[in-house]
């Protein structure tokens, strides 16, 4: 059940979607430029700072706040939902959860202002799900820094004008049984030595920033430590967990936009002598979209709830990232048929929501990851 901020809030955001995201995103999306105007119009709406405290200049909200708005934004369009989720859950959450008071007052305030993104660097070109057997970015202290070396892969809002700093897990020596000592540092844009390269040319998401980011003795000061030297591959388990209920709720906002547009569609569309509506075989499989949509939304609502009460949620965050990935390619595929040729088109919704669906089991955990959390969580060996 929703409270009355969280209602609220919900409305607000599809008002947003509907009269300031959905007139022009198309136009941004055919061009693959990042839509800079509608960042700063969500940053003023203070959606950047929805789970920020309010002392680190955040709304003071909760982590299923954030929640809502994905949904509602992914409606309409997933590149800008997208934007906001890396932003946040990726860039300002591990500050959040992790850094010292220094590091918080430094990036939060314009980070949650939407005046400055962060990113999260991860993903390696040679590991994807095996991060830390696939990592070989670098971190060695020298006279009171912290001297990078690698590269990392499909990185988020890491090369806007207003990325701000990227948390980098580095390798920053080993341990007694030869296992890597992975940490995590923050890394400001501009620093010498770090390089966005340009962005990269995708099956969807296309007005989103992604890119491959590079690291050559680049140096940062010690204090740039992020949390506990050694824990940044925990750290980051964490914020994916906390990131899976973020992308579920995206995952279930394109499934919702799925249904909205095929209702709308087949109201309008005649073919044999009457609307498409009519059909029974058009109601079956609009029905069976509008059940994916329930069964994914409560999947993740389930996870939040757990998440926010301070209970264990990685086996439900798994569940409801998986349930509703599966939910947003199955209901882009049946809308996509339902609008017939024209969901071929870019121009239509439905068609930015079929390029955009699919990278949705693979990012934040592949689909096949997310089995195995849940495997694992039952019992079953390793």
């Amino acid at each position: 059940m929703l409270n009355d901020e969280h209602v609220e809030l919900r409305k607000s955001v599809e008002e947003f979607a509907r009269e300031v995201v959905a007139p022009v995103i198309g136009d941004y999306y055919e061009r693959c430029e990042f839509p800079y105007d509608i960042v700063r119009k969500m940053g003023a709406m203070g959606l950047f700072g929805l789970p920020i405290p309010e002392e680190y200049g955040g709304m003071g909200g909760d982590y299923f706040a954030l929640c809502l708005a994905l949904e509602e934004l992914a409606r309409v369009d997933s590149s800008v939902a997208i934007t906001l989720e890396a932003a946040v859950s990726l860039g300002e959450m591990p500050i959040l959860r992790f850094g010292t008071d220094v590091q918080k007052q430094r990036w939060l305030p314009r980070m949650a202002a939407g005046e400055t993104l962060g990113a999260f660097g991860l993903t390696e070109p040679g590991g994807g799900s095996d991060v830390p057997g696939g990592m070989r970015t670098t971190a060695v202290l020298d006279g009171g820094e912290w001297v990078i070396n690698g590269s990392k892969a499909f990185i988020t809002n890491s090369g806007t004008d207003i990325t701000g700093v990227v948390a980098v897990a580095a390798i920053t020596g080993h341990r007694e049984d030869g296992r890597p000592e992975i940490s995590t540092i923050l890394v400001p844009s501009g620093t010498p030595g770090f390089t966005a390269s340009r962005k990269y040319s995708k099956v969807g998401w296309s007005a989103s920033d992604t890119r491959e980011l590079a690291f050559a003795d680049c140096r940062v000061p010690e204090e740039n430590l992020l949390g506990e030297r050694g824990r940044g591959y925990a750290q980051f388990l964490q914020t994916l967990d906390e990131g899976r209920v973020a992308i579920a709720a995206l995952s279930v906002g394109l499934a919702q936009g799925c249904v909205d547009e095929s209702l709308r569609y087949v109201r309008e569309r005649r073919a044999f002598g009457q609307e498409i509506g009519h059909y029974q075989a058009i109601q079956f499989k609009i029905a069976d979209m509008e059940t994916r949509v329930h069964t994914a939304r409560l999947a993740y609502y389930h996870a939040a709830e757990r998440m926010l009460a301070g209970l264990p949620f990685k086996k439900e965050a798994a569940i409801a990232k998986l349930v509703s990935s599966d939910a947003a390619m199955d209901n882009a595929r049946d809308a996509t048929q339902i609008f017939g040729g024209y969901g071929f088109m870019n121009e239509f919704p439905v068609g930015r929501f079929y390029r955009d669906a699919k990278i949705l089991e693979i990012g934040e955990g592949t689909s096949e990851v997310q089995r195995m959390l849940i495997a694992r969580e039952l019992g079953l060996p390793a």
